[in-house]
């Protein structure tokens, strides 16, 4: 994978801010929407909140017209509101392993460990709900309507399974996050583990200028949440299986 210079590396530094903007709030998003009045609230409980997990997180990146791509594994954890992480693998092109991936690692921790990640909830002080209704396909879907323009927030909607329960979020960021990225589109996947629901995969393009269609895809498998040991078994449903194969995990 060749090195990137010139024009070209500082695209890709641009490239980042697609993405990490998104990630920060990614673990904990949904942890806290309890308001009365948000159709959404009974999905969030006192015992859903995740307080505390340790998941391995498998994370590649690509570019379509630079052609470069990285993948980089770490474990994370969150305890006492604090978030880490310990890199255990990683390959590909050392920019985008640099300048996107341990960027979002490093943008997490800092918006987590600052107490600014509710900035990004599925929260009544964020976003405006719709009523629960059904797509064409039948599918049960909440409108999402930011209440302010923010790269942290997504225009768009969360969908239910016909228990009611969040199955993933979807849409588009409400604000680009640079002059260089547009049509920066989110698909946040979750399930419950331990009984407690959490993101199991997010999936994230942008077009950026002179880069062209760019893509970031994170999948969380955890070893623990809210202090509890967990199987892989107790995951349902599993991360999307052209995810995988796809990233080359």
């Amino acid at each position: 994978m060749r090195n990137l210079t010139g024009q070209s590396s500082r695209t890709v530094t641009m490239w980042v801010m697609a993405f990490t903007l998104v990630a920060g709030s990614a673990v904990l998003s949904a942890a806290g929407a309890g308001m009365s009045s948000n159709p959404l609230s009974s999905l969030f409980s006192r015992s859903d909140q995740l307080r505390e997990y340790r998941a391995l997180r498998r994370m590649h990146a690509s570019t379509e017209k630079a052609k470069h791509e990285a993948w980089l594994e770490a474990w994370t954890e969150l305890k006492g509101g604090r978030f880490s992480y310990q890199i255990v693998s990683e390959r590909g092109s050392e920019t985008v392993r640099g300048k996107v991936l341990r960027a979002m690692l490093e943008r997490e921790e800092e918006l987590v460990n600052s107490g600014n990640v509710d900035k990004g909830d599925l929260t009544s002080q964020n976003y405006e709900f719709g009523e629960a209704a059904r797509d064409v396909d039948g599918t049960r879907v909440v409108q999402l309507k930011p209440k302010r323009n923010d790269p942290l927030l997504v225009e768009g909607r969360a969908v239910l399974n016909d228990g009611g329960d969040l199955v993933r979020v979807e849409g588009r960021l409400s604000k680009n996050p640079s002059f260089w990225t547009s049509l920066v589109n989110i698909v946040r996947r979750y399930a419950r583990v331990g009984g407690v629901r959490v993101p199991v995969a997010t999936e994230t393009t942008a077009k950026v200028k002179f880069v062209g269609n760019s893509q970031l895809d994170v999948v969380y498998e955890y070893e623990s949440v809210n202090g509890r040991t967990v199987a892989v078994s107790e995951l349902q449903p599993a991360a999307p299986a052209h995810t995988a194969a796809r990233s080359g995990w």
